[in-house]
């Protein structure tokens, strides 16, 4: 991967570790699939306007829509609203790299199958403090973020087969379609009209702000530059780079909020983390 490339990956990984604070911000005012439904309406309706439709088929887009928001941010807001907190949820959803992987159909060398069984066992050590219960995650948060990742992981799949097109228009015209599925969250699971309504009319300028920033900086830029690298890089080259985003996720979540970092988080999050930077030692081999 060339310098510039690799330097793209890393402020994609700086900006997504560091929204897990901004959700947590986010999610004090608004409910989850609200928060997440007006983060894709900003991601899609004032840019279709002047953004082309990418060269790819409709289905694409909305399975790409439907995975990433529904799916993936749906199941993440949700979870972050009382079940996980923004350190290790940041953490858990690194998951993906290995469904990517698995989902992509390569076949794993030794290094790597060894990469995932540090991986598994770091999971399954947040699992049984989440069992015995652990501060900062329950067993469902831990479940809901997982599925999240396997979402993260199948969008990854859709946005590698589109090949080469325009990333930015692929980001905005899926978007649009997370807006359905979850405006119809929202008014099923988050209160219905009378809720929903009122937090709409409560939220404040930090709130609009986080909002603002989940469309424009992590869903455009960020989303939009992971599908760029990932239609020229294979899979297992950039997606181990998400092996930084918790340290900025879990970094950023101490300062802002003073989540504790036990012995046992930072070991689950070390067999974590080793894992990711072994499997990535592998595949660039």
């Amino acid at each position: 991967m060339p310098v510039s490339h690799l330097a793209l990956a890393l402020a994609v990984v700086a900006v997504w570790g560091t929204n897990f604070v901004v959700i947590k911000w986010g999610l004090a005012e608004l409910p989850p699939f609200l928060l997440a439904a007006l983060r894709f309406a900003l991601s899609s309706l004032p840019f279709l306007l002047f953004i082309r439709r990418p060269a790819t088929g409709w289905a694409r887009l909305a399975a790409f829509g439907v995975l990433l928001g529904a799916g993936q941010f749906g199941l993440l807001f949700l979870a972050m609203k009382a079940d996980i907190s923004p350190g290790l949820a940041s953490l858990v959803v690194q998951a993906q790299v290995f469904f990517t992987i698995a989902l992509a159909g390569q076949r794993l060398k030794l290094a790597q199958i060894g990469a995932l069984a540090l991986a598994v066992a770091g999971m399954g050590w947040i699992g049984w403090q989440a069992h015995q219960g652990g501060a900062g995650i329950s067993l469902a948060g831990l479940g809901m973020v997982l599925a999240a990742a396997f979402c993260w992981a199948l969008a990854n799949a859709v946005a590698r087969s589109a090949g080469k097109v325009d990333a930015l228009g692929f980001m905005v015209w899926s978007s649009l379609f997370a807006v359905p599925p979850l405006v119809l969250l929202s008014l099923v699971f988050d209160g219905g009209v009378d809720v929903v309504g009122a937090a709409l009319v409560a939220a404040g300028p930090a709130a609009w702000a986080v909002v603002v920033w989940q469309a424009v900086g992590n869903t455009l830029f960020g989303y939009g530059a992971w599908n760029w690298l990932l239609a020229r890089h294979p899979p297992a080259t950039v997606t181990p780079a998400a092996l930084l985003v918790p340290v900025f996720g879990m970094g950023a979540s101490a300062i802002a909020f003073g989540e504790a970092l036990p012995a046992w988080k930072l070991g689950a999050a070390g067999l974590v983390m080793t894992g990711l930077a072994l499997n990535l030692w592998a595949v660039s081999r």
